[in-house]
Parts: C-alpha cells; structure tokens; sequence
C-alpha cells in the first residue's frame, strides 16, 4: 500500500491510503478531466467532409510502420493494445481502401534511419531495413498497388524527406503530376510528424509551390499518437511525460491553425447538384 497525496491548483483533494491499481485509476480520471477542460479552453470544431467524384483527391499515410504502431516492435512501439491506434489503422485502411478501388493516388510515409544518425529525443528507431520501418500488416497490401507511392523518409517532415539531392521534391512532383486539388491526411503522430508535414505542406501551398492543391484535410480518427504517463516519465531517462488524448488534440488544433482542415469524418459522395 502506498499513501497518495492529489492536489489541484485550489486545494489538497484528499489523503488515504490507496493501492497502485486505485492510484493509477485516478491518475487516468485526473488526466481525462484535464484533457475535457482543455478542449473547453481550446474547442476544436471539426467537420464532415465528403469527397465529390470531380475532384482529384490525393491521399498521404504518415509512419504507419510496425516500429510506431504494432506492440512490442522496437523502442517507440506501443507497450500493449491501444484504442486510438488501432482505430488509427483500421480509419486508415479503410480510405486507403477507396484511394485505391478507385485509382486515385496515394503516397506513404515510412520513417526509415541510418544506425548512425539518432533522432534525438528519441532513441534508436525503426533503422532502415528492419521491420520496424515496414508498414504494419493491415497496410502491407499497399506495395502492391500502382497508384501508391512508398517515401522512406529520415526525419520528422515527410515534406522535408522527400527532397532529393539535386533539390527536387518527391512529394511536390506527385502532387503536380497527379493534379491533386484536396489532401488527406491520416498517420502517427499526431502532434509529431503529422503535424510537422501538415505545416509544411501548408507553408509551401501558401506560397505557391504546390499549385493546384487548395485543401488539406486531416481527418482526425485516422490518426493518433503515443501515451507516456508522468510516472513513466520521470522514471525514464531523457523521456517526457506524453498524455495521448491530450497531445491528440493540440496536434490536430495546431494543424488548423496552420490552415489545414479537421475532419471527423471522410465520406466518398457524388457532386453537389446546384
């Protein structure tokens, strides 16, 4: 038995004496309560968006490898089941799904490292030929598709890994050649290299470099990103504390304010008639 002092910014809650499963419980409860008055601070709206048969729509999956989303698969991997990701790759390959019956183009983001170039804070992760840095099984069908493009990228920003070394971009030349109007945006994590591909991306349309897209969509239950409880944290060397339902949420609202739009929902529908 342990004794277990909760305060708030007011005032001692109580002292009792509590089990670790009992402190644990209301550890979660204490996060779920902060993660609700965050989103009444910072409200997120989201949107539904349906994907008209006259557009041309461009999907991208970022990092959705074994070495970030399958338990036990190396140093970043979840620890055991989780909710959010798995309804991350389930979202996932569902509108890879309809990308592909219908031929519109995809790319996907593999995060892929030299042994000898670390990702610091991170430890060693997901080194290029190891199959951390494949795509997990659900998505594993896509190498097999004509209208996928597979980026192994070496760093947070698949829009900065897709540079080539005589200053062409991957990611910038698919977009051209496809024609691609609305991006998609599914992957892990959220706050990470999402949102550090979403910013770019939208930094990049803003001045005119990836003419003709217009729209970029995150669509938020497609993505997700990892949980490091505090007591975790502080017992882990060069580890920060990482609430996933919170840092779910300021990922995806930094992601609008850079201007691209969340979606809790992607339907494939026929054009509005006027």
């Amino acid at each position: 038995m342990l004794f277990c002092i909760i305060k708030n910014k007011d005032a001692i809650l109580y002292l009792s004496v509590l089990g670790i499963s009992e402190i644990r419980q209301v550890e979660i409860k204490m996060v779920s309560q902060t993660v609700e008055l965050l989103k009444k601070e910072i409200p997120l709206e989201q949107e539904s968006v349906v994907l008209v048969e006259d557009t041309v729509y461009g999907l991208v999956l970022v990092d959705i490898i074994n070495g970030f989303c399958t338990v036990g698969a190396g140093n970043l991997a979840p620890r055991e089941s989780n909710g959010q990701i798995s309804r991350m790759i389930n979202e996932s390959a569902r509108l890879a799904r309809v990308f592909c019956e219908k031929k519109l183009p995809v790319m996907a983001f593999l995060d892929s490292h030299h042994p000898n170039k670390p990702e610091d804070p991170y430890p060693p992760h997901c080194i290029i030929g190891s199959d951390e840095s494949n795509l997990v099984p659900e998505l594993r069908w896509l190498e097999n598709e004509p209208n996928v493009t597979i980026r192994r990228k070496e760093c947070f920003d698949g829009y900065l890994g897709s540079i080539e070394e005589d200053g062409s971009n991957v990611f910038v030349d698919w977009v051209k050649k496809n024609k691609i109007t609305t991006l998609v945006v599914v992957g892990v994590c959220t706050d990470i290299c999402v949102l550090d591909f979403v910013c770019s991306t939208m930094s990049a349309k803003n001045r005119g470099f990836l003419e003709p897209l217009e729209t970029v969509v995150v669509y938020s239950r497609g993505c997700a990103t990892f949980d490091i409880p505090q007591e975790v944290a502080t017992n882990t060397k060069g580890a920060l504390a990482h609430p996933q339902e919170f840092m779910h949420h300021v990922g995806l609202y930094m992601a609008k304010e850079r201007g691209a739009k969340i979606a809790n929902e992607v339907l494939i529908g026929a054009p509005e008639k006027v």
